[in-house]
This record gives structure tokens, C-alpha cells and sequence, in this order.
């Protein structure tokens, strides 16, 4: 026999407890404490002005739907005022094990859990009674309401947007929020990218916008895996897009994107949509053509306006466009091909206002510039934002910007770029997003790596925390 079994053997008291008395009083004091727990959830439960007491009060008051939560609340009552005589009569009971003790109070949580749900079940129907007028909303895994403004006022807000990419947001906030940290603002719009090939992410929605934050979809038609350079993608070509309407025959992609539009609408919540950007560029297989005029990705003129429109039309069918703040975002035209950079050329790429709800630019201080490049606003925006104005009156968003570090120029094209939104003429520009990554990659066919980040060095991100609360900047500059 081992020495364990025999000091097990040894003791005259209980598996709990080193001797007989102690046992009884660990007991006594256990069953004490249990009854304390029950005697304050039953009385809590039961006075007036408890949440619970007021929701049941509130749910009393609805139709036939939400009287079946207050039968049900009524019954949990019950249980746990039958609980409450169970313990009490195990009182005088000190045999009752630990196991039992826990298991009477495993069953209090859980008529609480249920009581709870109850009440959440009422906060639903309740918001589902609100007139059909309300702002977009959506229920989150917790039963919270989650609210957005409505696509109007996203279209037209009240203050500018200050919108960031970062590695993971909103898949993840941590980066987001430390660099908000830093800057002493929190942004109210969030950057990402989506490929086709990828389903619908309405919980990254609810996340932004449980946030107060506008969730912009950079929705490229590629993989999202595929490689940045890469202009040939054959299966996502533009043709195979459209199909053809004249003889009815659909396109590659209608099923998904039929699905998708469904999505959102199933989601209740809006966001924006910036549908293959910069195609007005060369290096992208939405692009129609090259420098050359060279066809890119099977692609003929006058597919990508047909390729829009018919991405928008069948959002309609679904009713998606209520929901959806389209975003029509070209390059701007400084470092482009002389053929991309004529008024002309620009023109055949826009889909019409019917079809949009927001035009954009994607705007860089990169070292690659030309040589008359004096880092300011004016030279990387001005130019494009004239032939924007000239073809429509729509809000402007700078959707896609950010600075190199290289040359020693970003801490002042940062300054210049706030200068200029202050400005009166550049009322129309709704915000921007900043591209807030340090990024390897290739630029006229030199390997680079460019430091994008605000917080790249002290001197850009003390511009930048300057820039944004400059007088006229229209920034709610709320504290992170």
C-alpha cells in the first residue's frame, strides 16, 4: 500500500476536509454562500427597477409576438424560486456534496442566460417595429443593435472622412488603432481590398460600423491572392464579365454576383464599394489597353463602363443600390502614358452619374516622379481634380493616397496636402483614405520599397496631426 492510500485511509473527516468538523463547516459555509447568491439574484430579479423587471414592464405592453417572452420570463422565475427551497431545504443537509452545490448553481446561471436572451429577444422586436425610415441597422452575435447613417448622409457628410489601410482592419483594429493612437484621431473610415473570389464579409460591416466607422471595399474583379503586377487574369477578363446581353447569353460571374448584392442586403448595413480601381492605369487586368493601344487581358474599348453597368444593374435587381455608395476611382494623370493622360481617354472609362455615387483618385508622392515635380498637393492632385470637376459634379474622394519617405519631401507634400483641403475650392473633396503600410514593390520596373506609414518618421506624423486640425479642415477630430 502506498503512502498515499494510507494517509487517505488515516483521515476520519470527508474527501474535502481534514477532519469530520471541518467538513461540516466547509459545507455550512458553501451552502451559505450559494443561498447569499440566490436570495440577491431573486431579489434583484424581482424589484421594480431592475433591467429585466423593465424590460418584461415594456414587453407587457407589445403585441402577441412579444407577450410569449414574458410567459417565458414568468417561468424562469419560477425555476429559480423553486431553486432558492431546494438549497434552502438542503440547509440542514451537511452530507450534500460540492458536485450538488454546483450543480443547483450551474442551473441559476443558466435561467439568468435565458432571462437575458429574453430581454434581447425584446430589444429585437422592438427595433424591428421602427418605421421602414429608420438609419441601416443589423443585430450583432450579441443581440446589440448596430446602426449606420443612411446612404445620403454617407454621400454627403456632415464632416470629412480621414480613412486608413492598414495590414488586417477590419479583419483585425490593432495596427489601426495604434497608429490613431499616435496621431491623437480617430479615423472615421476604413480601407480594404476584396477579390472575387471571396464571398461577402458582413461581419467585417458590423465591425465598422459598430465603430461609427465607413467600411470602403476595394473590390478588384481578380483573386484576391493574385500577384500585384500581373495584367493577364483570362478568367476574370472584362468580355467574360459582360457576357452578352444581345443574345442573352449571361456573364462568367453573374451567379456570384447576384449572391453577393444578396448578401448585402441580407446584412441591412452600408458601406462603400470602390469597383476596379485606377483604370485609367496600364497595370491592372481591368484596364483596357496599354501605352501602345495593345488590348490588355482580352479587353476591347468600351468594356469597362459596360462591365460597371452591369455589375450596378444587377445590384438593382437585388436591391443592393440602397445600400451601396459606388465609388468610380481612376489614377491621377501625372506619371501616366501620354495616350491615358488625354481628357478624351478618361471620358470613355466613366460609367455616368446614374452609376455613380462618388468619384475618386488614387494619388502618391512617390520618388519615381518626374523632374518638375515640387511636392505639393497641386502637382499630384490638381490636374486630375480639374478633369474630375469637368465631368461631373459628384463628391470627390481622394480614396487611395500616401507619401514616400524617399527624397526627404513627405513631412512638407503632407502639410501642402492639408493646406489645400482647407482651401474653399476643394470644398468638394468629402476626405480621404491614407495608405498607412510600408510596401515592397515595383515601380517603372525598379524593385522599391516605400514607407507609406503617417508615423514613418517624427517630423511626418507631427504634419500630419497638424494638418488635420487646421481651421476649415472639416475633420471631427474625436479623441482615439
Amino acid at each position: 500500500m502506498s503512502f498515499l492510500k494510507r494517509s487517505n485511509l488515516s483521515r476520519p473527516g470527508t474527501w474535502w476536509a481534514l477532519s469530520s468538523t471541518r467538513a461540516r463547516f466547509t459545507a455550512a459555509g458553501a451552502a451559505v454562500l450559494v443561498l447569499g447568491l440566490v436570495a440577491t439574484s431573486v431579489i434583484v430579479w424581482n424589484s421594480p427597477a431592475n433591467p429585466v423587471t423593465q424590460a418584461a414592464a415594456s414587453v407587457t405592453r407589445a403585441d402577441i409576438a412579444t407577450a410569449k417572452i414574458v410567459a417565458e420570463r414568468n417561468s424562469l422565475l419560477s425555476q429559480v424560486i423553486a431553486l432558492q427551497k431546494q438549497l434552502s431545504g438542503s440547509k440542514g443537509n451537511l452530507s450534500a456534496t460540492k458536485a450538488q452545490l454546483a450543480s443547483i448553481q450551474q442551473q441559476l446561471y443558466s435561467a439568468q442566460g435565458a432571462l437575458d436572451a429574453a430581454a434581447a429577444a425584446k430589444t429585437t422586436m422592438a427595433a424591428r417595429a421602427k418605421p421602414i425610415t429608420r438609419k441601416p441597422s443589423s443585430t450583432n452575435a450579441a443581440g446589440a443593435v448596430v446602426t449606420a447613417p443612411s446612404k445620403a448622409e454617407i454621400i454627403n457628410p456632415t464632416s470629412r472622412y480621414f480613412g486608413m489601410y492598414t495590414e488586417q482592419a477590419p479583419f483585425n483594429f490593432a495596427s489601426f488603432d495604434a497608429t490613431a493612437k499616435k496621431i491623437g484621431s480617430q479615423p472615421n473610415a476604413v480601407g480594404y481590398f476584396g477579390g472575387w473570389d471571396q464571398t461577402f464579409r458582413a461581419d467585417v460591416v458590423k465591425a465598422s460600423w459598430k465603430r461609427n466607422t465607413l467600411p470602403i471595399l476595394t473590390w478588384e474583379s481578380r483573386p484576391i491572392g493574385a500577384a500585384n503586377d500581373a495584367v493577364e487574369e483570362p478568367d476574370y477578363s472584362l468580355p467574360k464579365i459582360i457576357g452578352d446581353p444581345a443574345t442573352g447569353v449571361p456573364g462568367n460571374f453573374d451567379a456570384y454576383l447576384h449572391q453577393y448584392a444578396k448578401d448585402i442586403v441580407a446584412s441591412g448595413l452600408p458601406l462603400g464599394i470602390r469597383l476596379d480601381h485606377e483604370m485609367n492605369g496600364v497595370w491592372y487586368p481591368w484596364s483596357e489597353d496599354d501605352a501602345k493601344g495593345t488590348a490588355i487581358n482580352g479587353n476591347r474599348p468600351g468594356d469597362y463602363v459596360k462591365m460597371w453597368q452591369h455589375v450596378h444593374d444587377i445590384f438593382q435587381e437585388e436591391g443592393a443600390n440602397s445600400l451601396v455608395a459606388w465609388i468610380w476611382a481612376p489614377n491621377v494623370i501625372n506619371n501616366l502614358p501620354a495616350t491615358h493622360k488625354a481628357p478624351a481617354y478618361l471620358d470613355s472609362l466613366y460609367p455616368g452619374s446614374a452609376y455613380v455615387d462618388v468619384v475618386g483618385l488614387s494619388g502618391y508622392l512617390r520618388p519615381a516622379y518626374k523632374p518638375d515635380n515640387n511636392f505639393t498637393f497641386d502637382y499630384t492632385f490638381t490636374p486630375s481634380l480639374k478633369e474630375l470637376r469637368r465631368i461631373t459634379d459628384k463628391p470627390i474622394l481622394l480614396a487611395e493616397i500616401g507619401a514616400s519617405e524617399v527624397g526627404g519631401h513627405k513631412a512638407a507634400w503632407i502639410s501642402s496636402l492639408f493646406q489645400a483641403l482647407a482651401k474653399p475650392e476643394n470644398q468638394d473633396i468629402i476626405g480621404f483614405s491614407w495608405f498607412n503600410l510600408a510596401v515592397t514593390s515595383y515601380t517603372e520596373g525598379e524593385l522599391a520599397t516605400n514607407d507609406w506609414r503617417i508615423d514613418s518618421r517624427p517630423d511626418s506624423l507631427a504634419a500630419f496631426t497638424a494638418g488635420l486640425a487646421l481651421p476649415g479642415g472639416r475633420f471631427d477630430l474625436s479623441p482615439q
